[in-house]
């Protein structure tokens, strides 16, 4: 017999007309109409092929094959009814859940640390891990649990997917600090004149910083890709090459390294970062623990004051 061809409410049927002794008094601890018991019952006893129970007066009396399998049924639905209740309090101090969150690779440092000190003080027994992010994939991946969370750049997704501003940073250059060229000032056409790290997980495309001068009608010379702002950060050291980036991911990867820190030489938007989770786990206790914990680590809280367009 195949589990997934049987309606499990049946045996929560089969339970309570064992317990009470009869189809109406069953049909009070339901909250059910004595009819439907009934029904209930017979779908059962086709499905087994057995009588179950047989009336004697105003009882039904269990038969031989009914008395078998009540005390695994109970259990059962028990252990089901405590398996949901513990799922629905989440205890994070007894939790073991593995938490998966998409995110960029050059924006690791930028959260890791403070959210692994966290989780090990709040869920100690959780686990964490944070993986390529597919745009590609992104909704399917939300919606079938194979992501708990996503961190990214405002993207254009359905209304499944929530979102809520995380941070904004805006752009900064950095530059070594015997640069011939650069000197504690940089000007737009000094920029455009030198050559420069594009910090990117993508084979291809142009950064948010190429967005924002395409923008203004210009465009800049692209020596080298490469995937973490830490390996720009010491190639930019050892160069004449810039390298740009969001301030906060700059002051992280530069800090062992000293190179210049220059505001970005023409008009562009801070770059703002989200947080995505599909709508089918917004109630679930140990995805809302997730969502407040990075919300928290990067720099605002749930009710703090979100840029117009966002969504919950």
């Amino acid at each position: 017999m195949q589990l997934s061809r049987i309606d499990l409410n049946l045996f929560t049927v089969f339970e309570a007309i064992y317990r009470e002794g009869g189809i109406t008094p069953a049909s009070r601890r339901l909250h059910l109409s004595p009819p439907a018991v009934s029904h209930a019952l017979a779908r059962l006893r086709e499905l087994l092929q057995d009588p179950l129970f047989e009336r004697q007066g105003n009882r039904m009396i269990p038969t031989p094959r009914a008395r078998a399998i009540a005390l695994t049924v109970g259990e059962s639905l028990r252990g089901l009814a405590q398996m949901l209740d513990r799922a629905s309090q989440f205890d994070p101090a007894l939790s073991s859940r593995s938490f998966v969150i998409a995110v960029r690779d050059s924006h690791e440092i930028s959260f890791l640390p403070q959210l692994l000190r966290r989780m090990n003080q709040e869920i100690p027994q959780a686990t964490l891990a944070l993986v390529r992010i597919e745009r590609g994939e992104l909704e399917e991946d939300l919606q079938s649990g194979a992501l708990d969370a996503a961190i990214d750049v405002a993207l254009p997704l359905s209304p499944e997917i929530r979102r809520e501003h995380l941070n904004s940073h805006p752009l900064t250059v950095l530059a070594r600090t015997d640069h011939p060229t650069v000197r504690g000032a940089l000007e737009l056409t000094t920029y455009l004149e030198l050559e420069h790290i594009l910090v990117t997980g993508r084979r291809h495309g142009a950064g948010y910083e190429d967005v924002a001068l395409g923008r203004l009608g210009f465009s800049r010379n692209i020596k080298v890709r490469c995937q973490q702002h830490a390996a720009a950060c010491q190639l930019v050291s050892q160069s004449d090459l810039l390298v740009t980036m969001p301030q906060h991911q700059a002051e992280l990867a530069n800090a062992q390294v000293g190179n210049q820190l220059l505001p970005f030489p023409a008009e562009a938007e801070p770059m703002h970062m989200y947080l995505y989770w599909h709508a089918n786990v917004a109630g679930d206790p140990a995805s809302q623990w997730l969502r407040r914990a990075v919300m928290e680590v990067c720099g605002r809280g749930s009710l703090a004051k979100r840029p117009a367009g966002t969504k919950r």
